[in-house]
């Protein structure tokens, strides 16, 4: 599967380009058919709290794409949420697709 993976206004560092490439390809485990992935990474300078790392993760599938957005104090922990979420929408997804 091919990852991209944007960040807007920074550059990011290559620890966590590795982390994020990690665990969106876990999400193949759940489903085969993924085509690719797109992650965008920004920073909220709006938000007053120390939670303004956002992560958005967009799936592309067969006839479809599935979409994950996370706000957290960390783009790992951001990451781990969207993916979770990605997670559940893959085996919903899958269970539709063999049980029409």
């Amino acid at each position: 599967m091919k990852v991209k993976i944007q960040s807007v206004k920074f550059d990011a560092d290559v620890k966590l380009l590795d982390f994020i490439e990690d665990k969106v390809n876990k999400l193949e485990q759940f489903y085969d058919d993924i085509l690719g992935a797109e992650v965008i990474l920004r920073l909220d300078k709006d938000s007053l709290e120390r939670e303004n790392k956002i992560v958005e993760i967009k799936l592309d599938i067969p006839k479809n794409q599935l979409f994950s957005k996370k706000q957290s104090k960390s783009f790992e922990e951001a990451t781990d949420m969207a993916a979770e979420a990605l997670r559940r929408q893959l085996i919903k997804h899958k269970g539709k697709v063999r049980n029409p």
